[in-house]
């Protein structure tokens, strides 16, 4: 079934005629964003279908100036009378709203004008049928396994998404994004001694991702070796934490340079541009431009370039994330980060973040250690942006003489990211799979909270 979308050079023309009748309205300058997307969702559970969605939505914004004061407005309606109607009341709210010195458009010369091809579109949407079927081979794999005694379900999904964006300031472009998803949940065990695990992967094109039956064996092979945790008790001891959940440790620091963050003065690295954050060992990169890549953009929502960058070289912070708004309240130039919707301004986000593997394997890392503890999963929101102080309950396994020992529980690890990221070394084992990936990480010094 294709979708209903516009096509691109025709949003295009949208957007830069809904810009022709602001500046004919009086603004001095504006930009539109628009997004059309549809989507496929379904989830099944026992080999029961609970649940098959389609979805088409369209929806688009207007950004208008009149001298430093900005306003936005949105519709999902295109007709001729609602884009005028959105016009006035975009016009009529910039010129009561206060100044914002450092709102604006991007300069000529920071506009993009050529676009990588990043191949992030799958032209091809799979039938409803390939969909239920990959969850229905994934759930089955994983009740497959000994031990599994239950499940809460399979779901796949895929969307094709339009992203348009163009300004007075004479940039236009446009591109396409696609997603396909699959994942399974299951427990082991009976009664009080039940154990869940899960597993999941997503791709740009489909034919990329992990096939459904190893999907479904993996969910069930964690969920096995989950049961009959044990308690440990309170110790400060090296903490492994395993890909699925380092990849957490990135969001915190991508968070942490985030430009609005540092111009406020609320992060807890707002003082260490230039300095040795981690150790020599680790960099970590912000990479637009990876093929097929989950956050992968050819320019940003401000219509700047993007570019890859080392945002840790060496164990040394080079950048913020700004976009043009946060660069200008700190005296910089953008670097190309700024993302939006249809309601709100621009603000700065990653694109593909990953840490640089390390030089020895997962078990080299364990070889060393006599007790600690090895986190596969993470819960709570227990980390303070401003401070750095970082609390989560955690469960995983235990280690002992090098080796993953039992499965251990109700747990909290807590320290500082300050002292995480310097005791941190990766692993060997990278791989590229959702946008922001880490290896296998092991922090020294970490305090387990226990019985």
């Amino acid at each position: 079934m294709p979708v209903s979308t516009t096509s691109q050079p025709d949003v295009l023309n949208l957007l830069e005629d809904l810009i022709a009748k602001a500046k004919r309205a009086g603004v001095d300058a504006a930009d539109a964003v628009l997004f059309d997307s549809a989507s496929v969702s379904l989830s099944q559970r026992l080999g029961k279908a609970e649940k098959l969605e389609r979805s088409e939505s369209g929806d688009l914004g207007l950004r208008v100036f009149v001298g430093k004061r900005q306003a936005i407005v949105s519709s999902t309606d295109r007709s001729a009378k609602a884009l005028d109607e959105l016009v006035e009341r975009a016009v009529a709210m910039a010129r009561v709203v206060p100044e914002d010195p450092f709102t604006g458009l991007a300069d000529p010369e920071q506009l993009a004008r050529e676009f990588p091809d990043l191949d992030v579109l799958d032209p091809e949407e799979p039938a409803t049928e390939l969909l239920i079927e990959r969850a229905r081979i994934a759930e089955e794999s994983a009740l497959a396994v000994e031990g599994v005694t239950n499940s809460e379900g399979g779901d796949a999904g895929w969307s094709r998404s339009t992203i348009a964006i163009a300004a007075s300031n004479g940039f236009a472009g446009s591109y396409g994004v696609s997603r396909q998803s699959l994942s399974v949940s299951v427990l082991a065990g009976t009664g009080t001694g039940m154990e869940r695990d899960y597993d999941y992967d997503s791709k740009v094109y489909g034919s990329d991702l992990r096939s459904a039956a190893e999907i479904g064996r993996e969910a069930g092979e964690r969920a096995v070796r989950r049961l009959n945790p044990r308690r440990v008790k309170s110790c400060k001891v090296p903490v492994v934490f395993d890909p699925r959940v380092s990849r957490g440790l990135l969001g915190h620091l991508t968070g942490a340079i985030s430009g609005p963050s540092i111009a406020r003065g609320t992060s807890f690295l707002k003082d260490k541009m230039g300095q040795r954050i981690f150790p020599e060992s680790v960099t970590i990169v912000d990479d637009p431009h990876v093929k097929r890549g989950l956050r992968s953009r050819p320019f940003d929502a401000e219509g700047v370039a993007t570019t890859r960058r080392n945002l840790i070289e060496e164990g040394r912070l080079t950048t913020w994330l700004l976009d043009l708004r946060s660069a200008r309240q700190l005296g910089l130039s953008t670097t190309g980060h700024a993302a939006r919707g249809t309601s709100g301004p621009p603000g700065p986000a990653p694109a593909n973040v990953y840490m640089v593997a390390g030089k020895r394997s997962r078990d080299e890392l364990l070889a060393e250690i006599e007790d600690g503890f090895y986190v596969t999963e993470l819960m709570g929101m227990g980390v303070n942006g401003v401070t750095g102080d970082y609390s989560r309950g955690a469960g995983g396994f235990w280690i002992e003489k090098g080796r993953i020992a039992y499965p251990v529980t109700e747990l909290t690890i807590a320290s500082n990211l300050k002292d995480m990221f310097l005791n941190m070394e990766p692993a060997s084992d990278l791989e590229l799979r959702f946008g922001m990936d880490a290896p296998t990480v092991r922090i020294d010094g970490m305090t387990i909270a226990g019985m």
